[in-house]
């Protein structure tokens, strides 16, 4: 089975797969379903036996990864907390000069990315991905289906990934 193929196994049992993250305990199933979606169409595949075991062993995967990420991190802002005593008064808490020119440049960089897509979905990803509104309420809002809404999304992630691509080959 084709990607193509694999997209169609997604659409048809998107919300049991949805239903299914919910199940786990993914309070973020929305971000974990449109995750899984962008990696079903950048990810190569050959044939697969059983697609839908497939996707449920791969949103079972994210919903790991990011459970495992989560608890890293903790872990890792945990240990340089005790290994450095805390916030130091000696040291300045804020980004060096060089950091904030690389972040201004990369913020630049996303924002051309963004009104690439166009306007309603430059809105549509800053209403989800910076504000944290479900989908489902960025689709009343907007008064757009849900679908229109992932469409938005997927245009809006693509252009992002094509613009860090672009900067980090610079």
């Amino acid at each position: 089975m084709d990607s193509s193929g694999l997209e169609a196994v997604f659409l048809a049992n998107r919300d049991t797969l949805l239903r299914f993250l919910r199940s786990l305990g993914a309070g973020d199933a929305e971000d974990l379903l449109q995750e899984l979606w962008v990696r079903i169409q950048t990810a190569p595949t050959g044939p697969i036996a059983s697609p839908l075991s497939y996707l449920y062993r791969m949103a079972n995967n994210l919903m790991l990864d990011r459970h495992r990420a989560v608890r890293q991190a903790e872990k890792r802002d945990r240990e340089w907390t005790e290994a450095t005593g805390g916030p130091s008064l000696d040291r300045s808490e804020e980004p060096s000069a060089e950091r904030v020119v690389i972040a201004r440049e990369q913020a630049a960089l996303a924002e051309a990315a963004l009104q690439s897509v166009g306007d309603r979905a430059a809105r549509i990803f800053r209403r989800h991905r910076i504000d944290g509104v479900e989908q489902r309420v960025v689709a009343a809002e907007f008064g757009v289906s849900l679908s229109t809404v992932e469409g938005d999304l997927r245009k809006a992630y693509r252009a992002m990934i094509d613009a860090k691509r672009r900067y980090d080959e610079a």
